[in-house]
């Protein structure tokens, strides 16, 4: 049987749990499981070695890459996740985030060092970055001075603002993407979008040139998981703004899922209308901790995503395959 191969996209805590879910139900469907990862996180520990060392930002790489670690190097994956704390020059670095920037200092190549940290980890998947290089966000913000509009720059203050996002962009704008991750999009039987900060750490994807035309002409089925609770940067956003936004981007998406959580929906309707325009079926399941804090748990979100990612159907039409035309099988 061949693999199901899944590419999931996104950053920080929300790509975390998309990929600890995915971990939950990797044996019993024979996943492989790709992670994409936003490259410009400049707060923190992240901020200060991309400025002091003119590094990658490892941090959102080292979140993905402990989620996906295997059953025998959970110690190893803690142990990355270590924070120093004081008030020396360590205080506030991750150890995975040191021990990524060696790595691709050592070997020349964030790529190769992923892929080294991999090993170490023995993690389920792979963890690539979305392009090599790293990047930086700028937003116009409305609602921060009366009548105009306001540039905020950098990841971090565009997902703290207390005004309203209304365009987000990359600089430099059109950056090349990472060969890697153009690869396993290509190759895709699976797209997951979400959950996560939505200006931050999905729709950058879409604004790489190169992986925004991968991800159109893919054959692969998209998922788009919805959040639990709204953020600083989307808290004028309803849940079907939310899908809406991702079509202001990309006009030419198209999704085959959405999955929301059912009791952070509330009122389905709006929401299944938003994924009926954008072609998807919604799927309401309980993904949430049972404790009712906005936080995804692994079983039930794994558990939730199962059923979707197990289906056997003819390929999705989007990348121009008819349903039915796929010589590699199905997983």
């Amino acid at each position: 049987m061949a693999p199901v191969k899944v590419v999931a996209f996104g950053g920080g805590h929300g790509l975390g749990a998309a990929l600890r879910a995915l971990r939950e139900i990797q044996p019993s469907l024979g996943l492989e499981i790709t992670a994409v990862v936003t490259v410009a996180d400049d707060g923190g520990s992240s901020g200060r070695l991309r400025a002091e060392r003119g590094a990658l930002p490892p941090g959102d790489l080292r979140q993905a890459l402990a989620a996906l670690s295997g059953e025998d190097r959970l110690l190893t994956a803690e142990l990355l996740q270590h924070r120093f704390v004081g008030t020396d020059p360590l205080a506030g670095h991750a150890v995975g985030n040191l021990v990524l920037v060696g790595l691709m200092e050592l070997l020349g190549d964030p790529v190769a060092a992923l892929d080294h940290a991999g090993e170490l980890l023995e993690t389920c998947g792979r963890v690539l970055p979305m392009a090599r290089a790293p990047l930086a966000i700028e937003a116009d913000v409305s609602g921060l001075e009366p009548g105009r509009l306001v540039t905020v720059r950098g990841q971090h203050e565009v997902a703290v603002t207390p005004g309203n996002v209304e365009v987000v962009r990359l600089v430099p704008p059109a950056p090349p993407a990472c060969a890697e991750a153009l690869a396993a999009v290509r190759d895709a039987d699976w797209l997951v979008f979400g959950p996560g900060s939505w200006f931050t750490s999905l729709i950058p994807h879409l604004l790489v040139p190169e992986l925004r035309a991968a991800i159109a002409a893919s054959d692969a089925r998209r998922l788009v998981t919805l959040n639990l609770a709204a953020e600083k940067e989307t808290a004028g956003l309803s849940l079907a703004d939310h899908l809406a936004t991702l079509t202001s981007y990309m006009p030419e998406l198209r999704v085959d899922v959405v999955l929301a959580d059912d009791r952070a929906v509330g009122n389905p309707g709006p929401v299944a209308d938003a994924a009926t325009r954008l072609g998807a079926s919604l799927v309401l399941a309980p993904v949430a901790m049972a404790d009712g804090t906005p936080r995804h748990d692994p079983a039930a979100f794994g558990a939730a995503l199962h059923p979707i990612l197990g289906r056997q159907p003819a390929r999705s039409t989007r990348g121009g395959r008819r349903d039915g035309d796929d010589s590699r099988g199905q997983g």
